[in-house]
């Protein structure tokens, strides 16, 4: 029989997937596409415990340097930590010594003064920011030495003097003592470690005043 004549063959099926077969252009089957994989509950995990994900906030605040427990508390609410779970955990780290205020404070304004040369004034503000009871920061700054207090302005003067080589005695006196105001230190002490490097840096001609 001639094969242009021959009968088509019966297609059991559908239609349009036959054709797409005979003719070698099917496309994969909606059906067919992998599905993902059914979540595995053991690798998920249970929920993580608030208290144990406050803990871990804490002791990663606490890596480093100490920390007011104000700087802990506010760390915690940020990160919507329940009020009543982070106080009870501060608490706890207080009775064990990892959040402590008075040393806190200690470590602060030993480490402002050496660092920044921060007066007494400067250091007491940055303690009440910190939230520091004011009891607890006094016995801090009472720590601090006058002398030394006097050197680390000394040497703000020296290191700021270099940079004033082209400005007259006027100007330099009144951005010494400007820069020191702005450490914390009182306008006596500033006046008169200001006048009395200018005079050892051999500028005699010095205002008795920024009048």
């Amino acid at each position: 029989m001639d094969p242009e004549t021959r009968p088509a063959p019966d297609w059991a099926g559908d239609v349009s997937l036959g054709v797409d077969v005979w003719t070698r252009r099917a496309a994969p089957r909606t059906d067919d596409r992998a599905a993902p994989p059914p979540e595995d509950p053991v690798a998920a995990g249970p929920d993580a415990d608030p208290e144990s994900v406050a803990r871990t906030i804490l002791l990663d605040q606490l890596t480093g340097r100490a920390r007011s427990r104000k700087e802990l508390s506010d760390k915690l609410r940020s990160k919507e930590v329940p009020e009543d779970l982070a106080q009870r955990l501060l608490d706890r780290f207080e009775e064990v010594g990892l959040v402590d205020d008075e040393a806190f404070a200690r470590a602060w304004v030993s480490g402002r003064q050496s660092t920044k040369g921060l007066a007494r004034r400067a250091l007491a503000q940055e303690l009440r920011r910190k939230g520091v009871d004011d009891e607890v920061a006094r016995g801090a700054l009472d720590e601090l030495d006058p002398e030394t207090e006097e050197q680390a302005a000394r040497a703000l003067v020296r290191k700021k003097l270099r940079t004033l080589s082209r400005v007259d005695d006027v100007t330099a006196t009144r951005r010494l003592v400007g820069m020191l105001a702005r450490k914390g230190y009182g306008s006596a002490m500033a006046f008169a470690v200001v006048r009395d490097e200018l005079a050892q840096a051999g500028r005699e001609d010095l205002p008795d005043s920024t009048a």
